[in-house]
């Protein structure tokens, strides 16, 4: 990417940003239409395991005048932690990371019908309703279930259902597939793209051990969200210093999913310097400008 195209585009940038393509509940353009009403001027759309809502989005974005960022968010898992893996700018169309997005969406699926079977022995719900909260290219997932329970009238909202009957506790959780954050970070870097763990620190067991990001940066992980409202206090010291160690890009973002959750767009951003290095440092695709 040259610098001149670098300096098209202009903030507040937000890039984490979900749609109905996976467990947000907003069309793409929506979703951008609501960016812009919070004063972001550059966007990415992360989708899990998905890259559908790109085009509908660029379009969005460049009729308001805005920066688009295609983007993803990655499923991964080390050991017992489940790890997020954003992705902007690869080429969509590489086939080994489209292989393994495949892989992961239909585990899901499978996942999500053993976990309806379980909770419709104990509740009035059957995948029908599951299926009802989707759309054609969704990602189906937890949410969704979420969804379903919601408009069932079994709980009130998706926290409700987050925080009961799909809390592991409660015995309905079933595992799904996921390949190692190495193998995420690697797949993005190798399609053109820029690899950041998403809120990396939301409790600091949960967080991936310090010897373990420095072998992923080695394998190209470039970034880590710092800003994000989920993140501890005492995380963000560490990582920030960490990241400044190791020269990484540090992000902030929304994370925002529609009404699925009470995130809000622009409520965390990413500076100008930092989206300017995601852009140099990607070869996949390029961002669209309005």
């Amino acid at each position: 990417m040259t610098s001149g195209a670098r300096h098209r585009f202009r903030g507040p940038s937000d890039l984490h940003l979900h749609s109905n393509h996976s467990d947000g509940t907003e069309a793409p353009a929506e979703v951008v239409r609501q960016a812009h009403a919070h004063g972001i001027r550059t966007l990415a759309l992360t989708d899990h395991d998905r890259t559908t809502g790109w085009a509908e989005a660029g379009d969005a974005a460049v009729a308001h005048g805005m920066t688009f960022l295609p983007g993803i968010e990655f499923s991964a898992k080390h050991e017992w932690r489940s790890v997020h893996v954003l992705g902007y700018l690869f080429d969509p169309a590489d086939p080994d990371l489209v292989a393994e997005t495949e892989r992961i969406r239909s585990d899901r699926v499978g996942r999500a019908e053993r976990i309806v079977r379980s909770i419709g022995r104990d509740y009035d719900l059957v995948w029908a309703d599951v299926v009802g909260q989707t759309t054609p290219d969704a990602t189906v997932g937890r949410p969704h279930i979420a969804d379903a329970l919601v408009a069932r009238g079994i709980v009130r909202d998706r926290t409700e259902a987050f925080e009961g009957i799909l809390h592991p506790r409660e015995g309905y959780y079933e595992p799904h597939y996921a390949p190692d954050p190495m193998t995420a970070v690697r797949l993005i870097t190798r399609a053109g793209g820029v690899a950041v763990i998403a809120h990396p620190v939301t409790s600091r067991d949960r967080m991936l051990p310090l010897a373990y990001l420095e072998r992923l940066i080695a394998a190209g992980l470039a970034g880590l969200e710092i800003d994000h409202r989920e993140n501890t206090a005492a995380g963000k010291r560490l990582l920030r210093d960490f990241a400044a160690t190791h020269d990484l890009i540090v992000t902030g973002s929304s994370d925002y999913h529609g009404s699925g959750k009470p995130n809000r767009p622009g409520e965390n951003t990413t500076s100008d310097e930092m989206v300017a290095r995601i852009i140099d440092r990607a070869t996949g695709t390029a961002p669209r400008f309005g």
